[in-house]
């Protein structure tokens, strides 16, 4: 199972049955997807790295061979639940193996509490993007009960929003914004 279909497994669990994993492979590869066109939008060329690869799904590159000198590699971590805790796992042996690491909530509709109230699609809204350093994957890395996690909820991480943060990595590159 990759990383990104573990971050999209959403558990059932009744009084009257057994807590049954759902699993959205489909789902959880479009953030990879995503990830990848919106690098692809901000000229970064950016290819798929082989399914099960461990450390990084995606290598950036720059658009010019003749600047291409070296590569990015990016780990796509995703959460389909809207009403999710915000936190991702990072196994913390995994941080070197990439240069950035792209968090992308789907918000695809509530499954937990909320979902009692109001069904799924009443939580469906717009993907939101984050673009994190190893640094910072450091920082907050988490420890607790035999689980490896990074935790956003309460930190101020909009510096690393959608195109600020797909932005890093096309500096990282030295790419400069597209214009005519």
């Amino acid at each position: 199972m990759s990383d990104a279909d573990a971050g999209n497994d959403i558990t059932n669990g009744t009084e009257e049955g057994p807590r049954i994993r759902n699993r959205f492979p489909a789902v959880s590869l479009s953030a990879e997807y995503l990830v990848m066109g919106h690098l692809l939008r901000r000229n970064v060329l950016t290819y798929k790295a082989p399914p099960m690869n461990e450390g990084y799904d995606l290598i950036c590159i720059h658009p010019d061979p003749r600047r291409a000198s070296k590569q990015i590699r990016v780990q796509v971590k995703s959460r389909m639940a809207t009403d999710c805790d915000r936190g991702f796992p990072v196994k913390e042996r995994s941080i070197d193996a990439f240069d950035f690491l792209v968090v992308v909530f789907l918000n695809v509709g509530y499954y937990f509490g909320k979902a009692k109230a109001h069904g799924a699609i009443a939580g469906e809204q717009e993907p939101e993007f984050y673009v994190l350093t190893p640094d910072f994957i450091r920082t907050h890395h988490r420890k607790s009960g035999g689980w490896e996690k990074v935790m956003l909820r309460g930190l101020d991480i909009e510096a690393f929003k959608g195109n600020k943060g797909f932005d890093l990595v096309a500096q990282a590159l030295e790419i400069p914004y597209p214009s005519k």
